[in-house]
């Protein structure tokens, strides 16, 4: 048995038959205040307790560092004391989207054609046997909801073409997994080793890895960090960002099935990718599987856990007289938290981090006590090291077995195909727990405060 199975087991028995932390309600009032000072509560072996404190001392130096470079680029602009009070005019906007519990009330439907524009990458770390790969473009059909910040938005030119990297098989359609970049981690030849696209072509998939809005190429002449402008407007503003990207993967896929004829669909995203991925099985029935990969899962706790930002967040909050509860309500809109999953829960698989320190592991663990304690894999690492990597993807290969994902290109024998990742452990056995009741949605309490103009 591998070590990875060995801490995944430990992991297991030590959450498996813990009360749920999904408070029953809407989350963003029931969920304790102090969330992001909650303990873990592994229990690990000595060996496995030195891997994972060794790597979460690298995702903690990784941390403070963006957070010091991020606050002098988002705080002034997006979140001083004035901006605030903005966002508490703007949630009368927002809550009662996120109240009805019902998410194509902000996530509209993506648009049923695109002119869509390929051409042949310049540098290629991969490249696809028996195949093609093609650099995709197109013009985002999002308008943002908010009228206060709809004309700001849309004037970022660079932003409104999406763009995305697609390796497909010459004997095609194939089954095509969608991969989603973390933040600030968009260059394609880093996620082609982080997803491990090479093997998922090799298995006979096909794989589109999209940019999320204001990353690379999106992010405009004034960003000094990729992706950054994802968030320095405000919250309102990564609102709308949350929903661009969702709009943009949901065109992607509509491309596919329309254009291409691909009839089977998944989704598997790292760190925000793996937010937004959750958020996508909230918003799109037509995938077939999402696997969030080190997900974080309530956004505003996270970011009290980033030193120092943290700290200026507790005191702007303090000057407007604002808690963490009203900060949540305004972006429940985009959590995943907020919605029931389109996708039954053998379709979701969570893969977490016992060492994570950036997206720490109590938000993997929110996330899968909210999809019903479905699949879920701990590896011994953190964040930025995923160590003993390839036990995880085997068991990812495993998982898209059971959901028939693949099921005509597969080797004869069921495994994924020869050359799979190492790692001799077992499927990564679902917990046994029983999946807690359905929670109540909550009626909008006013409608929609102004309409959404089409393109």
């Amino acid at each position: 048995m591998s070590r990875a199975s060995v801490v995944s087991r430990i992991a297991h028995e030590s959450i498996r038959h813990a009360p749920s932390i999904m408070p029953d309600g809407p989350w963003w009032d029931h969920l304790e205040a102090n969330f992001y000072e909650r303990p873990e509560g592994f229990e690990l072996e000595l060996r496995d307790l030195l891997r994972v404190k060794a790597t979460a001392v690298l995702d903690v130096a990784l941390r403070t560092s963006m957070a010091a470079v991020l606050l002098p680029l988002t705080v002034p602009v997006g979140y001083r004391p004035k901006a605030l009070k903005q966002m508490l005019d703007d949630r009368r906007l927002y809550e009662p989207l996120a109240e009805s519990g019902d998410p194509t009330r902000f996530f509209t439907e993506p648009p049923a054609t695109i002119e869509l524009r390929t051409r042949k990458p310049n540098f290629l770390a991969f490249r696809a046997e028996g195949g093609t790969c093609e650099d995709l473009t197109f013009e985002s059909a999002y308008v943002p909801l908010n009228p206060h910040i709809r004309e700001r938005y849309l004037s970022r030119e660079a932003n409104r073409i999406a763009r995305a990297r697609h390796w497909r098989h010459k004997r095609g359609p194939r089954p095509t997994i969608i991969a989603v970049h973390g933040f600030g981690a968009e260059p394609y030849w880093i996620n082609q080793w982080m997803f491990a696209l090479p093997w998922f072509y090799r298995i006979g998939c096909d794989v589109l890895l999209v940019s999320l809005p204001f990353h690379g190429r999106r992010q405009g002449p004034y960003s000094l960090v990729s992706g950054h402008h994802f968030f320095s407007g405000g919250i309102s503003w990564v609102n709308e960002a949350f929903g661009q990207a969702v709009m943009d993967i949901r065109t992607c896929v509509s491309w596919l099935q329309n254009d291409l004829g691909v009839e089977q669909i998944g989704i598997t995203g790292i760190s925000l990718g793996g937010y937004t991925s959750a958020l996508m099985a909230a918003v799109e029935p037509r995938l077939k599987f999402s696997i969030p990969n080190v997900p974080l899962a309530s956004l505003p706790d996270l970011v009290l856990e980033w030193e120092p930002i943290g700290s200026l967040m507790r005191g702007a909050m303090l000057v407007t007289n604002t808690s963490i509860k009203r900060v949540r309500r305004a972006l429940a809109v985009t959590s995943p938290l907020t919605y029931e999953p389109k996708l039954d829960r053998e379709r979701l698989m969570i893969i977490g981090g016992v060492g994570d320190r950036l997206a720490p592991p109590k938000h993997s663990r929110l996330l899968w006590d909210h999809w019903g304690r479905c699949r879920i894999h701990w590896f011994p690492g953190s964040h930025i090291v995923h160590l003993d990597r390839g036990d995880y993807l085997r068991r990812m290969g495993r998982f898209l077995n059971e959901i028939e994902f693949n099921k005509d290109h597969r080797s004869a024998s069921g495994e994924p195909a020869s050359g799979t990742p190492g790692g001799d452990g077992d499927a990564g056995q679902r917990p046994r727990g029983r999946a807690p009741a359905p929670r109540p949605t909550h009626p909008a309490t006013s409608l929609r405060a102004s309409a959404r103009p089409v393109l």
